[in-house]
Order: structure tokens, then sequence, then C-alpha cells
């Protein structure tokens, strides 16, 4: 059994985890970069690089391609749904013994705490047993036609699928996409962020491990521009999985276009955490802490605008200052409730949107500055802020890290006109006790999921995706394994 506590004690006393890999995964194997080169992974909590990792290029994307192409007419394209399934499953009990060695490799490259790179973990090894049992529930349809005929659909793989993981959830998101796509049969070329490789490419070995053939999952690491950008514009990729931001993925819509290539798109959000007066103010609260705080701030569908009934206001955004500034920052591996944003040009623009509010006279009550930490690295202050009106840009524009933007609302129906005001409509969360106005918020609100007192609720069980410029398509749960899959219709005359 891997332990833990040595795994930490070395993380702190090295800086590093020994055996970290340095090389692409292909066809079954580590192999190195065709341009030799090779880039720097920075400890967010430190500002130090830790490891390094290949530099990609168009060379190895179509290595990895042709890989992917050979593997689905081999043993993979042949396999049953429930050999499939197996391997999942065995990939499930890997990840959970593994546990500890991957949490503490996430935590080091991304920076988020170790307690949310566990959780992270044990999400990845429920989603490998989700869809390890649905790889043999997929089925199509019977048509009822005239008796003189027979119809019926068959849900076929696309083919080869290629990932693009953000570096917020590394780990989690590779996960939702590999699990699904490879229980419907597909095979899988990934390219993880730059800033966060690692885990990606130790997934792909531990799946290898659990008896994936090889070519299936293929992971190389780079650049956006040097190995995201030749991946989701080679030709024998059949379908393209994003998420990262709007900018990012309407280049990525515009370069499959030459293709024709299908698209699973998970994009921006600024989403609303509404809190009515009858809420329980405590579950709130808590609710929203760690809609905002968690990841430093750092997720699609983080809870980033407060949207507050006006009787409630003073009372709640009290109590809410008070949390807010007992928070303590500090290194993910550190006993602390807020670890580093990811890099110091995502700290430079969350600073950038911050500034532009003190400039513009918004009222801060709290936080608005970079951070000092004992550790050295990338740190912002828990920060909570007033809205000045509905096109205020906090309100409109994704920040993506610890920063709290408040809209102060006089009745319900203001409330559901301020959720949707953004251009967004990935996620939306109402704290109510009134059942009937919890339900008209889920029907009126514009996203792709709507949280009722409790803000990410649900689980791998639960379709997630958004709408308008979030993006569209779905992942997680059975929705998320029909995006890997082309439907075929039969029909034939007795």
């Amino acid at each position: 059994m891997i332990d833990r506590n040595k795994l930490i004690a070395e993380a702190v006393a090295t800086g590093t985890l020994s055996g970290l890999p340095t090389q692409h995964f292909i066809d079954g194997a580590f192999v190195p970069g065709a341009s030799g080169e090779s880039f720097a992974s920075f400890d967010p909590g430190r500002a130090v690089a830790f490891a390094r990792f290949a530099a990609g290029t168009a060379e190895d994307i179509d290595r990895a391609v042709i890989a992917a192409r050979k593997a689905l007419k081999g043993p993979w394209g042949s396999a049953s749904p429930a050999e499939r399934g197996r391997i999942l499953a065995r990939a499930a009990a890997l990840v959970r013994e593994e546990a500890p060695r991957l949490a503490v490799a996430e935590t080091l490259d991304s920076g988020k705490r170790l307690a949310e790179a566990e959780g992270d973990v044990r999400g990845v090894a429920r989603a490998f047993e989700y869809y390890a049992g649905a790889a043999d529930k997929l089925h199509g349809d019977r048509f009822p036609l005239d008796r003189n005929y027979i119809g019926f659909s068959l849900e076929e793989p696309i083919g080869v699928a290629a990932q693009i993981i953000p570096w917020n959830y590394p780990i989690s998101t590779a996960a939702r996409g590999i699990a699904p796509a490879l229980a419907a049969g597909c095979s899988v070329v990934a390219k993880p962020a730059e800033q966060t490789p690692l885990t990606a490419l130790l997934l792909a070995d531990l799946l290898h491990r659990a008896g994936l053939p090889a070519g299936v999952l293929n992971v190389v690491t780079g650049t956006g521009a040097d190995a995201g950008a030749p991946l989701v514009a080679h030709p024998g990729v059949d379908h393209i999985t994003f998420t990262g931001s709007v900018v990012t993925g309407q280049w990525v819509m515009r370069s499959a276009a030459d293709h024709v290539t299908r698209l699973l798109l998970e994009l921006g959000g600024k989403s609303p955490f509404t809190v009515l007066a009858d809420a329980d103010q405590d579950a709130a609260l808590n609710g929203l802490m760690e809609a905002i705080f968690e990841n430093a701030g750092q997720i699609c569908s983080s809870g980033s605008r407060l949207i507050l009934d006006r009787s409630i206001a003073d009372d709640f955004l009290d109590a809410l200052r008070t949390r807010v500034r007992g928070i303590r920052l500090g290194h993910g591996l550190s006993d602390c409730d807020m670890g580093p944003v990811n890099s110091a040009e995502h700290l430079a623009r969350i600073n950038a949107h911050v500034a532009a509010a003190k400039a513009a006279g918004n009222h801060f009550l709290t936080g608005g500055a970079i951070a000092q930490c004992d550790s050295g690295g990338w740190f912002f202050e828990p920060t909570v802020v007033m809205a000045r009106d509905s096109h205020d840009p906090l309100v409109q524009e994704e920040i993506f890290g610890p920063v709290l933007t408040v809209q102060i609302v006089s009745d319900f129906d203001e409330a559901i006109a301020a959720a949707n005001a953004t251009r967004y409509a990935l996620v939306g969360g109402i704290y109510t006790r009134d059942l009937s106005k919890a339900y008209r918020y889920a029907r009126e609100v514009d996203a792709g999921q709507i949280y009722i007192n409790e803000y990410f609720a649900g689980g791998i069980e639960v379709p997630f995706g958004g709408n308008r410029q979030s993006g569209f398509g779905r992942e997680k749960g059975m929705e998320g394994l029909r995006s890997y899959c082309k439907l075929k219709s039969v029909v034939a005359r007795i």
C-alpha cells in the first residue's frame, strides 16, 4: 500500500516526487518527443519548477493519431462491451490503490489543496467505475414501423476522440472524457494543458497496466500552439472534446470545421449563486464559501456571482466578510484553507480585473490584492466586491479566481433576471425553502445544470455542460457516453 505521509514528506523535503513521467505516452509506452525539447512544470505554491515534460509537435500528434486509428482495427475494435467494462473496472481499482501518489502529483502540478486533489482522485475512480458498468448497457432503439418491416438503431463508437484537457482540474477532466470514450469503444489522443501535464500521463500508464491495448489511449504534452492546434486540425480525428475559454473554443470550432469534426465544448461560466430571503442562511453561507473559494475560484462552474435578496443583505454580507477574512492561504500540501492560483500569468489576469474594478469605483468588502505567502508562489486574496449594475464587467466577465461579485435584488423576478443577465449559461444555484420558487428558478434560468440548496450537488451520474457561450454538448452520465457514439439506423423488409 502506498504511504500517503511518506509521499507528502518527500514532496515537502525535495519539492518534487521521484519517478514522474517526462515523455509522451504513445502506442502503449513512454516515448521521447520528436523535437527532443522539454518544458518545466511549476509548483504554483512555490513558483519554482519541480518537473519537466516533453515539448510536443505536430509530428508527435501524428504518431499518436496513427496509433489510435490502428488500435481501432486491432483487438480494441473487436473487444466486447463487457471486456471494455472489465478494463475500466480494473482501472478504477488501480486509481484507488495509487490515489495518494496521484493526489500529491496533482497538488504539486496544479497548486490546489491536497484535500481537493484527493477528492478529485476519488471522483476519477468513481468515473471509471461508473462507465465500467455502463459499457454494456448502451443500446439503440427499435422503431415502430409497419409490420412488414423491422427497424432498429445502433450506437457505434465515433472513432478517434481528441481530448483537450484544462489546467484547473487536470486529472478529473481527463477522466470524465477518457472513461466514456473508452466505454463507447473509441480510442483517444489527449493533450493536457502545458501547466499541468503530469497526471494525464500517469493515468495513461495506469490504464495500460489495467489491460488497455497499446494505442487506445495516447497522451501528447506540449503547448496549445505546437501540440493542441495540430491535434484539433488533424484529419484522423473524428471527435474533439475541448474544455477551456470561449476565445479558444471559438478557434477550435473554426479549426474543426475544415474536416467537419464533431465537437463537445465546455467553455466559460459566470454562474449565479442566488440566496432568497427565506433561505437557510448558514447553509447558504457554507455553500457559497465552497462555490467560490474552492480551488482558488478556478472553476468554470464556480458560484462567482452572489445574487442576494435585499432584506437579508446586511446580515448575510457581514457574516460572509467575517468568514472570508478568516481564510488561511498556503501551499497545497500545508494546513491551509485556500491554495494559490495556477500561474504567474493567471495571477496577473485576475489582478487586472480587480484593478479595473477599483479604478471604476466598485466597493470592496474584503480582499482585492495579490497576497504574500510564506511558501512564495502565486496567491490572490479572497475577495468580495459589490457590482455597480448588471452591466458591470465584474458581472459580465469570467475572472476565474477567488473573486466574488455581489448583486443585490429586491424580489424573485429580479433575481431570475439577474441570473440570466450574462452571455454564459453553465450552471446556477438557488437557496430557498420555497420549492415552488426553486422549481421556477430551475425552469426559467438558462443553464445546463441547476443546484437547489446545495451547490455542486450531484456527481458523475449527472450530465454536465452549458448553453450559449458556455458551450454545447454534455459530459458525465449516460449522455456523456452517447457523446462518443454515432447513431446508425437499420431498416429491413421482412
